[in-house]
């Protein structure tokens, strides 16, 4: 398929430096799905915030994404935009604010991301009735969900339909739930859902088993990666650093090390970071570092680009849907 616009920008002005990293990572991620293998997506810091599911989305929907893992926030905040947009605050001179200035957004129940702030009452407490039903329905009967199961119930239920504030295309969690692809949300609990579920916890409202955890994740990852390396790869595609791309990568020094299992290696590797890696930052290790982990090979194909997820995700989206 003949390249769009924005990719022929990128492959005539993005010659060197980063900007040359990023074509060489697009180009190869485009060679691994050329070769059946599958491909997962990691999704740090305040990506769903930022917006991107207006390219992520269409990744899931073309097939350019088999799984994701992702933190807590970026698993709700994608809903909270889906419902909330509307009542979002952009505050593009955030660099200015006082102390004070931001102890009146908190009053008027505003929580900000750098330059946006998600409304309190329109987003969060208005998923947390949604959430709260089937927590609460699983619980009666003793039943045990993953924390995006739980989301994926209350999406394609419908009924949260009237309440778009942004096309529905635009939702990457929408999609996924569409495709029912497998989402990891290692450490859901450092999350505004994952306190609203700890303290009807605390209340003995709900029991904590009604939640399955982060060990069940990893169990549940490691019979995927098992199930779908058998006969093709899997590349790792991770956007900033954390919990969301050192938990996932780990299931493979697991399998080998741990259990003994004859699993292939990463096929595939790309980081978006701007990690310093001279601080001793796991999350900015260089890939050949991964090499010493039993998480790399090294032929491996290998790339980090060291900016802005917020710019280069989209762009490097852009290139493997021939935007």
């Amino acid at each position: 398929m003949e390249k769009g616009k924005v990719s022929q920008f990128i492959l005539e002005h993005y010659k060197h430096f980063n900007a040359a990293s990023l074509v060489d990572a697009a180009k190869e991620y485009e060679a691994q799905l050329e070769q059946g293998n599958k491909m997962m997506i990691t999704l740090a810091g305040a990506m769903s915030t930022a917006e991107l599911g207006k390219s992520l989305a269409e990744m899931i929907r073309e097939d350019k994404v088999h799984i994701i893992t992702c933190t807590g926030a970026n698993l709700e905040e994608d809903v909270f935009n889906l419902v909330a947009h509307n009542h979002y605050k952009r505050i593009p001179h955030y660099r200015d604010l006082s102390p004070q200035d931001e102890k009146e957004l908190l009053n008027n129940h505003f929580n900000r991301v750098t330059d946006t702030c998600i409304p309190e009452a329109e987003a969060m407490r208005a998923i947390e009735g949604h959430l709260y039903k089937v927590w609460k329905d699983a619980d009666n009967v003793g039943e045990s969900y993953f924390p995006h199961q739980y989301f994926y119930k209350i999406l394609l239920s419908g009924e949260l339909e009237g309440k778009y504030q942004i096309d529905p295309n635009d939702s990457w969690l929408l999609a996924a739930a569409q495709k029912n692809i497998p989402i990891i949300v290692p450490g859901w609990e450092d999350s505004t859902c994952g306190n609203f579920f700890a303290s009807y916890c605390i209340e003995e409202d709900m029991v904590p088993s009604t939640m399955k955890s982060g060990i069940q994740y990893m169990m549940y990852l490691s019979k995927w990666y098992e199930e779908n390396t058998k006969s093709n790869g899997v590349g790792f595609f991770q956007i900033g650093g954390g919990i969301a791309g050192d938990f996932p990568i780990c299931v493979v020094p697991m399998l080998h090390q741990d259990l003994e299992r004859d699993v292939p290696m990463w096929s595939y590797f790309c980081q978006i970071s701007d990690s310093t890696t001279s601080y001793g930052s796991y999350s900015g290790a260089v890939p050949n570092e991964k090499i010493t982990w039993g998480k790399l090979l090294p032929e491996t194909p290998k790339f980090v680009i060291e900016s802005d997820a917020t710019i280069v995700a989209p762009l490097i989206f852009a290139y493997i849907l021939n935007w």
